[in-house]
């Protein structure tokens, strides 16, 4: 079975994926300023990157949160971080909002979802793991689309 050759979008209006990586360095640089471990960081970006299956951008933030010094553990347990005790508390609020957000067609962001988060996170801190998992989203969106290839090495 061969698919069909896709035009990569990123290529195609570079200009809009600039614009994209520049949205996504600024939301990072938000999340630093609100405090936010850059492990938790890679969290929402791998997390979103699973519920929306985009193998490209799982790759690719697994093993950046690995060269960061992420447990491989905690990432091999991720899809079920509500199940385990590896998680803080302000982990388990952003990965609640992120999945909340990457989920977005399933109800919106409830407010049960967005309590939980508020109750634990900072204003600065609610908005920028919104932020970032925004950001993710377009990304895997852009990946998914284009078909990005994903090989073994």
């Amino acid at each position: 079975m061969t698919e069909q050759q896709r035009v990569n979008i990123g290529k195609q209006h570079p200009a809009s994926y600039k614009a994209l990586i520049a949205w996504s360095t600024a939301a990072e640089e938000g999340a630093a300023a609100a405090g936010l471990d850059p492990l938790l960081v890679e969290l929402v970006k791998i997390r979103t990157s699973q519920i929306n299956g985009c193998a490209f951008c799982l790759r690719m933030h697994t093993r950046d949160a690995l060269k960061k010094g992420e447990n491989p553990d905690r990432l091999a347990v991720l899809p079920a971080w509500a199940e385990t005790g590896y998680f803080s508390e302000m982990e388990r609020a952003a990965l609640r909002l992120t999945e909340a957000i990457a989920r977005v067609s399933d109800g919106h962001v409830s407010d049960a979802d967005y309590a939980a988060a508020a109750a634990v996170l900072s204003e600065d801190q609610v908005s920028a793991v919104a932020w970032l998992s925004t950001v993710m989203n377009a990304f895997n969106r852009v990946a998914i689309t284009s078909r990005y290839t994903v090989a073994g090495s």
